[in-house]
């Protein structure tokens, strides 16, 4: 492993140094901080001519501080002679606006993936892209990690009886019922509908049998909380029994906390893609570590090994 190199910014260093911990090897010398001006200067310490770089950076509040620092390193590390360099992107913000749903509105995930390849990318390595065909806007290998297998060992230990699988939406029921096939639990869907651009949702109807069950929702992330504190509700009003919940990336933005804390969900599981601050650490948030499964993705990718494979059935 002489030649790899692992760097962060600002975003996740915790994580970072997680990957780096599972992996045996010291976290790379990088210089990131702001001007006056709002300026972000970036310097690589470290020599990095002809190695295999990775840079660990989820898009995390501050998003577009984040993801600009971002491309300032893969700028530094394409001038500075890296031999390969992978942009690490545990979180894919702007990941929702993937298509033209309305008039004169953009495709933001294909700018952002178009920025990461000019900026010096070859490579993304991510985990639970909101929707699949993200993959396709780059034109560089793509990586798609997932954590659905993190989240349902961890029901799987809890040995919960009548648990009913739920998707939050339709949009999330082929991951959802992959979800429920491990736990060998049935599969709900929530259907719901966006009322604005702002993250607004009004759920319709459940799609199957929850009555008397332990409801499981799952999706790819929490954000303002509104969708979940809804689907509870509406769970609660169908006569589930209790509720818990689990995500791969807890945005947990504006008032998601509040609403966590006042809605009957039992539990909420979620991963360390995103940091998540003490204020947002609530007793009943349960954070799972994803530092190995990155840090044997970048081992497998490093050492020209499947990635894939690690996710095939034992």
């Amino acid at each position: 492993m002489d030649e790899l190199k692992i760097f962060t910014g600002s975003a996740h260093p915790a994580l970072a140094q997680s990957v780096c911990d599972y992996l045996d090897i010291p976290l790379g010398k990088c210089e990131t901080f702001e001007f006056s001006n709002e300026n972000i200067f970036v310097r690589i310490l470290d020599n990095v001519r002809q190695r295999d770089v990775f840079v660990i950076q989820p898009f995390s509040s501050p998003v577009n501080k984040n993801l600009v620092e971002l491309l300032i390193i893969l700028d530094a590390l394409k001038r500075a002679s890296a031999g390969r360099i992978t942009a690490v992107v545990p979180y894919y913000a702007y990941g929702r606006t993937d298509k033209k749903d309305q008039p004169r509105v953009p495709i933001t995930a294909r700018l952002i993936a178009d920025l990461l390849t000019v900026a010096g990318a070859n490579r993304l390595l991510t985990v639970d892209l909101h929707t699949a065909q993200i993959q396709g806007f780059f034109n560089i290998p793509v990586d798609e990690l997932t954590a659905l297998y993190l989240l349902s060992d961890y029901f799987r230990s809890k040995q919960i009886d009548d648990l009913v699988v739920v998707a939050t939406d339709i949009g999330i029921s082929k991951r959802a019922r992959d979800f429920a096939a491990r736990l060998k639990a049935p599969l709900a869907i929530m259907e719901k509908r966006r009322l604005d651009n702002a993250g607004q949702t009004e759920t319709l109807n459940v799609i199957g049998e929850v009555k008397g069950k332990v409801a499981l929702t799952v999706d790819d992330e929490i954000d303002t909380s509104g969708s979940l504190a809804n689907t509870v509700t509406a769970l609660m009003e169908r006569g589930v029994t209790e509720v818990y919940a689990c995500c791969t990336h807890p945005v947990f933005s504006g008032p998601a906390i509040q609403r966590i804390t006042t809605c009957p969900v039992k539990e909420v599981i979620v991963t360390d893609t995103l940091h998540l601050p003490d204020n947002k650490r609530l007793d009943n948030i349960t954070v799972l570590p994803i530092a190995a499964l990155l840090g044997e993705a970048i081992h497998r990718i490093h050492t020209g090994q499947s990635v894939g494979a690690m996710f095939q059935p034992e």
